[in-house]
């Protein structure tokens, strides 16, 4: 279902307790996209943010977060639907230096009409 959820190989999530946790922009739109299970979307753009099983923590997206990089993961779930190529992605190779400085530069000069990395 996270695939299909998020567009992904996965979706990277981070537990909340519902009572240590609290929206800052504005509440989620929801769907209910099985018979146990609602998720939660931001409504002007798309981007997955929840997944809310009725229990008493709420899965969180961690790269909706301001600062992913806080939220680590702790564990890996689902294993058995992993794509068999995925475990290689680390050792693929990346861009010769010449390209990639053509793409930094192309992506410095785009200019983002989602929210900023801060609580505005």
């Amino acid at each position: 279902m996270c695939q299909k959820a998020f567009g992904s190989f996965f979706g990277p999530l981070v537990s909340a307790s519902n009572d240590r946790f609290a929206w800052t922009r504005g509440e989620p739109a929801w769907f209910q996209s099985s018979n146990k299970v609602r998720r939660g979307f931001c409504h002007h753009c798309g981007t997955p943010l929840a997944y809310d099983w009725g229990g008493p923590a709420l899965e969180l997206a961690i790269g909706a977060f301001d600062n992913p990089e806080a939220v680590p993961p702790t564990m890996q779930t689902g294993l058995g639907h992993r794509l068999s190529w995925f475990s290689r992605l680390a050792d693929l190779p990346t861009r010769p230096p010449e390209e990639q400085a053509k793409v930094d530069g192309f992506l410095a000069e785009v200019v983002s009409f989602q929210h900023p990395d801060r609580d505005t």
